[in-house]
């Protein structure tokens, strides 16, 4: 099984995502690390991506994906997945996968966004996050108020993990 972690940049995918993956005994992928270098200079330089730019970060996640599933190795994924199209071309086998998405106060990911350091989103993209966001009908919604710890163990109780 693959767990999609989904939500805009400081909803806390990564960490999440490590922590769920570290009690399930599961691999972890950031699909941050499969982005070009192009897509994080553009997105260091406080530019938005746009459809074009994400189309070989998503082949890429989505061969990541493929591979994961054809080996049956376990993971937990961590990626923004903001648009449905992204969703329809990254959920290659939703009967092993689930989509988890990570939601909460705009205030309260705008604070976290700008406590962070040592990485290339800037807090003032969160806006054009937002914007973009189509909201998933099909997934697990969890608020993100609650602790890293806290978050998993409810993500896992959720999905009977």
């Amino acid at each position: 099984m693959i767990v999609l972690v989904m939500g805009v940049s400081g909803a806390g995918k990564t960490t999440v995502g490590q922590r769920l993956a570290r009690d399930l005994g599961w691999e972890f992928v950031d699909a941050d690390d499969l982005h070009p270098p192009t897509n994080v200079e553009k997105m260091r330089a406080g530019k938005p991506l746009d459809d074009q730019d994400r189309t070989p970060w998503l082949a890429a996640l989505s061969a990541c994906i493929r591979r994961l599933l054809d080996e049956g190795r376990e993971a937990v994924i961590a990626c923004s997945a903001l648009k449905a199209a992204y969703r329809a071309q990254l959920l290659v086998d939703p009967a092993r996968m689930r989509l988890v998405h990570l939601t909460g106060d705009p205030s309260l990911i705008a604070a976290r966004l700008a406590a962070r350091s040592n990485h290339f989103m800037p807090a003032g993209l969160l806006s054009t996050q937002l914007a973009a966001l189509e909201p998933p009908e099909d997934a697990l919604r969890v608020d993100v108020g609650g602790t890293p710890d806290e978050i998993a163990a409810d993500v896992r109780r959720a999905l009977g993990l």
